[in-house]
């Protein structure tokens, strides 16, 4: 794990894999970068793969809740970009990482090579936001990862034919055990940030999507989601036709992105992302 400061001298971790066109992993709201782990045996050669905790997850620094914001993740990633040296890069986003790409192709489009989705989109189902702010910050009352992993296809509904060494997995990133206890490997005050989507109206954030216009742009949809809905991925296909999209069967919120569905997609997607950095680097 590598380390820089953002601009406000937090300490946020990242990995970097591989070399060649470079890939930035955007996990969701309580997720890390091992939550790519399933997807990078399956990636294509001449992969530069970048994953980056945000601040407040995994090996980053809690920061407070008043910093837990999209807007402040989107210049953390732009801070990471900067300290690589990285000029331009695809980013695939899960869940909030999709919505931080957004922000960025419409206040920094020139950084970006294309954008991946991964369940998320303009629209969010309330449904679904509120099924998530019942978890945030709430560490399961159970005394180890295996009895979490027991637990996991009931409280985890849509998701179909899943092994147990995958639930295991899923216990082993999104939780920790210590002295007979589970606990978060996120700061719990992530949930104060997020206890507005009870509330009020959502954002119009259609003009996010967008202004990913003339981006390489995909969309894996869990087709038992109840965050970004079939009606919506339809919409935003009508907008965008040149969007490659999957409807991933027996996932709900969030695919893990080695289904067969979302592999055929991101590798397309990133034959079409390396046309792209092709057109844009100038003639020697």
């Amino acid at each position: 794990m590598n380390f820089f400061e953002a601009e406000d001298g937090a300490r946020l971790a990242y990995s970097d894999e591989g070399e060649g066109l470079p890939l930035l992993a955007l996990a969701g709201l309580t997720r890390d970068g091992r939550d790519f782990d399933y997807l990078a045996p399956h990636l294509p050669q001449g992969i530069r793969l970048l994953r980056l905790d945000m601040r407040g997850r995994g090996q980053s620094a809690w920061t407070g809740a008043a910093s837990y914001t999209v807007a402040q993740e989107a210049r953390d990633t732009l801070s990471l970009l900067d300290h690589l040296g990285i000029a331009r890069a695809a980013i695939l986003g899960s869940s909030r990482g999709g919505l931080i790409g957004m922000l960025l192709a419409l206040t920094a489009k020139t950084r970006l090579l294309g954008l991946c989705l991964n369940d998320v989109g303009p629209v969010l189902e309330r449904e679904g936001l509120l099924r998530i702010a019942a978890y945030v910050g709430v560490a399961p009352a159970a005394s180890s990862l295996s009895e979490v992993a027991r637990r996991l296809p009931l409280a985890m509904q849509g998701f179909e034919n899943v092994p147990e060494s995958r639930w295991q997995a899923e216990a082993e990133r999104h939780f920790t055990e210590r002295e007979g206890r589970v606990g978060l490997p996120y700061d719990p005050a992530l949930a104060e940030g997020f206890a507005a989507v009870k509330d009020g109206p959502l954002p119009d954030a259609w003009p996010l999507f967008e202004a990913c216009a003339g981006l390489p742009l995909a969309l894996v949809r869990g087709a038992a989601s109840d965050l970004l809905s079939r009606a919506t991925a339809e919409e935003m296909k009508a907008r965008n036709p040149a969007l490659l999209f999957a409807d991933v069967p027996g996932r709900a919120h969030i695919p893990f992105l080695d289904e067969p569905q979302a592999l055929a997609v991101i590798r397309a997607w990133l034959a079409e992302v390396a046309a792209f950095a092709a057109s844009e680097t100038p003639a020697a």
